[in-house]
């Protein structure tokens, strides 16, 4: 199966997800979230605002925001983004993507975290998306400046092949509506939740 065909399938397998199912799910990624941002205490972390099949972080952003960690977004410019920060109002801009108005270039030379949501994945943990290519273009400038980069996606879509090119980019962590998924020496390995999180801490 090439790129292509993996991410139709994925794309179809995240469509079926019913109403419930994904409040579920959003709501375990949240907590699961909650408590790494609890145990790595970022200062800064980047964020996207959700499109329908991608897991709903909104509630991630209030308890980053009410904690005083700067929060950053996506802001669209020609075939990849720049970050700003987070503020209210947010305008419905190309792809259905939300973007807030204001579009002031971020500050922070490091970004803690990047929370990058997927289509799915293959054994080398590097991202499928929608195949626009804007995640990979601005990871290829600034991910130099990127500490820690985590998947999230509400139902887990894997490839056994690898099926992803060099210049796509890459996480150690990919948090689930079911599990936290980490990459050990090549391999994807679900533990249970509070060994991943103890391992994080280290």
């Amino acid at each position: 199966m090439d790129k292509s065909s993996f991410r139709r399938e994925a794309i179809c397998n995240l469509k079926s997800i019913d109403k419930s199912r994904a409040l579920l799910f959003d709501k375990k990624i949240n907590s699961l979230l909650k408590q790494i941002i609890d145990i790595k205490k970022p200062k800064s972390v980047m964020l996207y605002t959700p499109m329908k099949l991608e897991a709903d972080i909104r509630p991630l952003i209030k308890y980053l925001r009410q904690k005083g960690i700067r929060v950053y977004v996506p802001f669209m410019e020609g075939k990849s983004f720049r970050l700003v920060k987070y503020r209210l109002p947010l305008q419905r801009k190309k792809f259905g993507i939300y973007e807030p108005k204001i579009s002031r270039q971020y500050r922070d030379k490091y970004i803690d975290i990047a929370i990058v949501p997927i289509v799915g994945t293959d054994k080398s943990f590097k991202r499928v998306g929608f195949g626009k290519g804007m995640y990979d273009r601005f990871f290829e400038k600034n991910g130099i400046f990127i500490r820690d980069i985590i998947f999230v996606q509400r139902l887990f879509c894997f490839s056994k092949d690898i099926i992803t090119q060099k210049h796509d980019i890459s996480a150690h962590t990919i948090i689930t509506g079911k599990d936290i998924i980490r990459k050990r020496l090549r391999q994807s390995v679900s533990y249970r939740y509070s060994r991943v999180l103890n391992s994080i801490s280290q």
